[in-house]
C-alpha cells in the first residue's frame, strides 16, 4: 500500500489507471472523471453491465475477470473494498512494484480539485440526502459533479459529472472510508452501531464520525442532526461553523407535519433568522423529514432559493430501493426497501403504517452474519412489528459464516414467522396466502429484491 499524500502525483494527465472492480457503483464514475482529467484509464470487473458497457462506449477497455496480466502497462491501481490482496491483480501489482490506492483515497484525492466537496455521511440516510441535495443543486443549475450510492432517476444512474464548482459524494463510514475525503461541507444524519464486523463498538464508530467532522477547515461547516445522543463530543473544540437540524433547540425544526394517505409529509419549517415556510415531499416517513432538513440546510448554505428548493424536494420521488413501489398482483401492492438496520426497518415500516393495506406483510433478508448476530435482539423487537413475516437465509456479502447464524434463529424469537430456505418457497406461499388489498414489503441489502 502507498501513503495517501503519494495518490497526487499519479492523477495527472499521462498516467495510466487501472481499476479493479471498475464496474462498482462508485468505481464506474470515478473512471470517467479519471478519465476526463486526461488520465489513460483501463480496468476489469468480474461480470459485465450497462456501467462497464457504458465505460467501453467512451473508449475505456474493461477485461471481464481478474488477472495479473491484465494490468498492462498501468502505473497505478485502485480498488474497490470488495478486491482482497489475495485477489492476483493486486499482489500482481504489489510484485511489480505498481502502487495500490483504495477508491476511497482516489475520490478524496478528486475532491481536492473542487471549491465546493459536499460530503454527506451518517449511518442511514445518506442516499437518499445526497439524491435531495442532488435534486436541489441541479434545480440551481449549479452542474454539479455527484457520487450516490444508488440509481436516481433524475440522472439514469448513481453518477454525475458536471462542470461546476462542486462535488457532492455520499460519504460511508465503512472501513473508515470517509477519512480519505476532504470535505468543505460535512452532513452527519446520525450515528448508530453498525459494521460491527470493522468497528469495536459504537464509540469506535462515534470516533470515526468526530475525526470525519475534524476534517473540515476553519471555514467549512458542519450539518449534524441535532437529536444524536451527546452529539456535542462529536464537534466540541471544532473551529469550523456548526449547524444543527432536527430536535429541540436546532438551527432547522419542523412543526405542524401532516401526512397525505401514501405517508407522505407536508410540515412548516422554522430555522434561525429566517420566515417559516411550507414544504411537501413525495417519498414517506418520518425519516425523510430528517433527510430533508439536512438537504435544505445545504441549499441555505448556498443561498439557493427557498422556492427551488421546495421544487426540487417535491420533484423527488427517491432513489431504486428506498421505499420503492413496484407493481400490483393479484390485488396486492409490492414495495421494496434496501433497510438492512433495525433502525432503518423502524423507519420503513413506520412509513408503511401510513400507507393504504388490509395486511403487512414483510419479507426480510439479513444482510451480514455479524451485523444479525451484533444486533439480534433488536431485530427480534422491529421484526414483531408486521402482521406477518417471511424470513429469508441472511446474505452472506463479504463474510464466512463462522458464527454459526441462521434466519431460522430468529424465527425461533418471532411468534408466527416463516423461515424458508429458498425464495421460491416464499414466492409459493405468497401466491397462495396473500389477498387483495395487503401490502407486501420485501427488505433487506442483499439479494431479496430479485
Amino acid at each position: 500500500m502507498t501513503n495517501q499524500k503519494d495518490i497526487f502525483s499519479y492523477l495527472v494527465p499521462g498516467k495510466c489507471a487501472h481499476l479493479a472492480g471498475i464496474g462498482g457503483v462508485s468505481m464506474s464514475p470515478l473512471a470517467e472523471v479519471l478519465h476526463g482529467m486526461g488520465l489513460k484509464v483501463q480496468g476489469s470487473d468480474m461480470n459485465d453491465s450497462p456501467a462497464v458497457e457504458h465505460l467501453r462506449a467512451l473508449g475505456i477497455p474493461v477485461v471481464i475477470g481478474h488477472a495479473a496480466d491484465n494490468l498492462g502497462d498501468a502505473d497505478f491501481v485502485v480498488r474497490t473494498a470488495a478486491i482482497h490482496d489475495d485477489n492476483p491483480e493486486i499482489s500482481g501489482a504489489v510484485t511489480r512494484g505498481i502502487p495500490v490506492f483504495e477508491r476511497a483515497q482516489a475520490w478524496g484525492a478528486i475532491m481536492k480539485g473542487y471549491k465546493n466537496a459536499l460530503c454527506i455521511s451518517g449511518t442511514h440516510g445518506k442516499t437518499t440526502t445526497t439524491s435531495m441535495a442532488t435534486h436541489i443543486f441541479m434545480a440551481a443549475q449549479k452542474d454539479p459533479t455527484v457520487m450516490i450510492g444508488g440509481t436516481l432517476q433524475l440522472l439514469h444512474s448513481g453518477y454525475r459529472v458536471g462542470k461546476g464548482d462542486t462535488i457532492i459524494a455520499e460519504s460511508c463510514e465503512y472501513c473508515n472510508s470517509f477519512l480519505s475525503f476532504f470535505p468543505t461541507v460535512a452532513v452527519i444524519l446520525n450515528v448508530e452501531a453498525d459494521h460491527l464486523d470493522f468497528f469495536k463498538d459504537i464509540h469506535d464508530i462515534r470516533s470515526s464520525f468526530r475525526r470525519f467532522a475534524a476534517l473540515l477547515p476553519a471555514d467549512g461547516t458542519l450539518i449534524i442532526n441535532r437529536t444524536i445522543p451527546d452529539v456535542e463530543e462529536i464537534y466540541e473544540g471544532l473551529p469550523c461553523r456548526v449547524i444543527t437540524f432536527g430536535g429541540k433547540d436546532a438551527d432547522y425544526s419542523v412543526f405542524r407535519i401532516h401526512y397525505d394517505d401514501k405517508g407522505c409529509a407536508e410540515f412548516e419549517l422554522q430555522s434561525t433568522g429566517k420566515p417559516s415556510c411550507t414544504f411537501k415531499l413525495s417519498v414517506p416517513g418520518e425519516h425523510n423529514i430528517y433527510n430533508a432538513l439536512a438537504a435544505i440546510a445545504l441549499a441555505d448554505l448556498f443561498a439557493i432559493p427557498r422556492d427551488k428548493t421546495a421544487k426540487a424536494l417535491a420533484g423527488f420521488h427517491g432513489t431504486d430501493r428506498r421505499f420503492e413501489y413496484k407493481g400490483c398482483l393479484n390485488g396486492f401492492t409490492i414495495i421494496d426497501d434496501y433497510a438492512h438496520h433495525p433502525s432503518e426497518i423502524t423507519a420503513t415500516l413506520t412509513a408503511a403504517q401510513n400507507y393504504p393495506h388490509q395486511k403487512l406483510w414483510v419479507v426480510f433478508q439479513p444482510h451480514t452474519y455479524t451485523r444479525t448476530m451484533a444486533l439480534f435482539h433488536d431485530f427480534v423487537r422491529q421484526l414483531r412489528r408486521p402482521d406477518v413475516l417471511y424470513l429469508a437465509e441472511i446474505f452472506a456479502a463479504r463474510e464466512k459464516n463462522i458464527l454459526g447464524i441462521s434466519s431460522a434463529d430468529l424465527a425461533e424469537k418471532i411468534e408466527g414467522a416463516k423461515f424458508f430456505k429458498t425464495f421460491e418457497e416464499i414466492e409459493r406461499d405468497l401466491r397462495k396466502t396473500a389477498q387483495p388489498g395487503d401490502l407486501i414489503l420485501t427488505v433487506g441489502a442483499g439479494n431479496v429484491y430479485k
